[in-house]
């Protein structure tokens, strides 16, 4: 418990430390000691560069004050990020809403590099790919190290936020038509064209991966955790959806994205895939990836053909997950 007249000797910087690692108000000291605390962290009284760390200290203070239990407070470089919810547990990480954004935390500190992996492959996307294919990637907005209570650390990615979409997981594996799979499978070429482009390989192209939005039609593909040539993870639970040389080898590239890619499309249509439609897919998954399509957006442009002879022109079509 701090005294009324150390919490006036506090800097700013001190008080948000104290009050992030505060799990409860006497921490802080007697419940009338509230006005102090607001006084030294209220948004309005710092400069532009302090007000996003101010914003999240008076929260936090503020739901202490009321005894209501705040999940932890990690510091980033350009703010606090707060943990008080779990969007969605990951393949490695948890990822946690905090407003606009998510904070995506390994669950085990020996997966750090690929959480780094993550940050760099989509540095990349952002540097060197065509700007008007970001949509399809989600935005990094920081990656930095934190150390918990045992000493431990943890490289934390923020990413933007994919506000109305969900995965193709939750869609499920039910048979659908083909002409409802098409759009998703359209935009899924053009986001790994996009980003074979820019030298990045995703490597895990599988349904938790792929976000859709159900109404507008948008995709964004996530978890580029596994990016690479040689990939240091796979999905232990999805092996058999890898082509063989990630299986065998640990060795990835345009032609094994194209692999999965076709492999979760089939999946999604089931046994509803037409037999020209089925000829398309068994030509992207031939076991020698030299054998394969090597280039996604070419690929995309037979796509459009096939669909256009079994379906004739495109039509959008309401998508009901």
């Amino acid at each position: 418990m701090i005294t009324m007249a150390g919490i006036e000797t506090l800097s700013f910087e001190e008080a948000v430390a104290r009050i992030a690692a505060a799990d409860d108000f006497q921490e802080l000291g007697e419940r009338h000691a509230y006005r102090k605390w607001a006084k030294l962290v209220h948004p309005d009284t710092v400069g532009a560069a302090h007000r996003a760390a101010a914003t999240n200290a008076f929260a936090k203070l503020a739901d202490l004050y009321k005894g209501k239990t705040a999940g932890p407070v990690l510091q980033g470089r350009r703010r606090c990020y707060r943990m008080d919810r779990v969007q969605a547990s990951g393949d490695l990480a948890e990822l946690y809403v905090d407003g606009d954004v998510l904070v995506k935390v390994p669950r085990d500190p020996a997966d750090n590099d690929l959480m780094e992996t993550e940050a760099t492959a989509l540095r990349r996307l952002w540097s060197e790919g065509d700007p008007k294919f970001r949509p399809y990637a989600p935005r990094l907005i920081e990656s930095f190290v934190v150390e918990d209570q045992q000493r431990r650390r943890r490289r934390v990615n923020v990413l933007a936020r994919q506000a109305g979409m969900i995965s193709l997981a939750e869609v499920g594996r039910a048979s659908r038509d083909p002409r409802d799979v098409a759009w998703m499978w359209r935009r899924l070429l053009t986001a790994l064209g996009w980003a074979h482009r820019a030298g990045v390989t995703h490597g895990a192209v599988l349904e938790e991966h792929v976000l859709i939005h159900p109404e507008q039609h948008g995709l964004v593909l996530v978890d580029w955790c596994y990016a690479g040539h040689r990939p240091a993870a796979i999905v232990k639970a999805r092996v058999s959806d890898y082509p063989p040389e990630v299986r065998n080898d640990r060795l990835a590239g345009p032609a094994t994205d194209i692999y999965m890619a076709t492999g979760l499309m089939a999946r999604l249509i089931g046994p509803r895939m037409p037999a020209e439609m089925r000829r398309f897919a068994a030509g992207c998954m031939y076991d020698a990836p030299r054998m394969r399509p090597q280039d996604a957006w070419a690929l995309l442009g037979e796509f459009d053909e096939l669909i256009n002879r079994l379906y004739g022109p495109r039509k959008f079509r309401p998508f009901v997950p």
